[in-house]
């Protein structure tokens, strides 16, 4: 006994030791009380945002706090959006802030949707009323994006933010151009909604844009099925706004957006359409020998010059 007597006094020690090595890291860097805002990005790893606590000075070892994370359970309950963080919290009171109510909250808005479907997004997430964001907000300059909006954020400075967002986008280079295609910077926009429903690449939108604006300055129905879509609005059979199959009778709808009936554009956009859409327009060329496009059930697109040979893509590739 007295042998080991020695080794256990050894171990004593060194258990201590590393218990109180431990405890200090995972201690509050400081005293400072006055707190950072620390934004938790969708999709954002654990290991990186211990890296970014450690770099901002909120925790002191990357490993331990992770270490912690996993010991707790804690690092599976992290949100997403913004908290306040401070240096005199322990490491475990920043895990229990980061697991509880942020004071933000990450949504993010599709492109090509209509502001319908924006203010259903926003009100499932938001104490902002459809009714009233679809009243304030203008359809086709709501850019889509992620954003971080705060908890008691108003159905006002949403349409702010996302209309100050489209205007940064919507540049004036992109504006330029397309005011040189012969189009006003609102036909640009409402030529973009369309490219955006009926087009899912950036090369398939490039072609479509093209194809459109030749259509509408040879004076030619736009034909486009997305403002049919539009037109018949809500479908509560598939609980969308964009009806899927479109039949005969659809197509004769009587409606100003409906470009079956009427050449030219649209009155005004018939969604959201991304940078990529409004890029698309800006760089159209009319002179592109097609005037036909056509989607198969794949996602493939052709493209035809004359009526019979899109018909034959249509028939060719179901």
């Amino acid at each position: 006994m007295r042998k080991l007597l020695p080794l256990i006094i050894i171990l004593l020690a060194l258990f201590f030791i590393g218990r109180g090595w431990w405890n200090s890291q995972l201690a509050a860097v400081s005293n400072d009380t006055s707190t950072q805002v620390i934004v938790v990005s969708k999709g954002e790893t654990f290991g990186k945002l211990a890296s970014k606590l450690k770099q901002k000075g909120l925790i002191k070892s990357p490993w331990a706090f992770t270490l912690l994370a996993k010991q707790t359970g804690l690092g599976s309950k992290i949100q997403t959006g913004s908290f306040k963080v401070s240096p005199s919290m322990s490491a475990k009171e920043v895990l229990e802030t980061l697991t509880s109510q942020p004071s933000d909250y990450w949504v993010t808005l599709l492109e090509g949707w209509r502001i319908e479907e924006m203010a259903q997004e926003l009100s499932s997430k938001f104490q902002v009323p459809s009714s009233k964001f679809i009243k304030l907000a203008k359809e086709g300059y709501m850019f889509p994006d992620t954003y971080l909006f705060a908890r008691d954020v108003t159905e006002e400075q949403i349409v702010q933010r996302l209309e100050n967002t489209f205007n940064q986008k919507y540049t004036e280079n992109l504006r330029a151009k397309i005011r040189a295609s012969g189009l006003t910077e609102n036909q640009g926009v409402i030529l973009a909604s369309v490219v955006e429903r009926e087009a899912r690449s950036d090369q398939v939108r490039q072609m479509v844009a093209s194809i459109m604006l030749k259509r509408y300055k040879i004076g030619m129905a736009l034909n486009a099925d997305a403002t049919i879509q539009y037109a018949l609005g809500y479908q509560q059979k598939e609980k969308s706004w964009w009806k899927r199959h479109l039949t005969k009778e659809d197509l004769k709808v009587n409606s100003p957006f409906n470009t079956y009936l009427y050449a030219g554009l649209p009155p005004g956009p018939i969604a959201n359409p991304s940078l990529s859409s409004l890029t698309a327009v800006a760089n159209a060329n009319p002179s592109t020998p097609y005037l036909y496009y056509y989607h198969d059930s794949k996602g493939n697109s052709y493209y035809a010059e004359t009526l019979e040979e899109h018909n034959a893509n249509v028939a060719n590739h179901p």
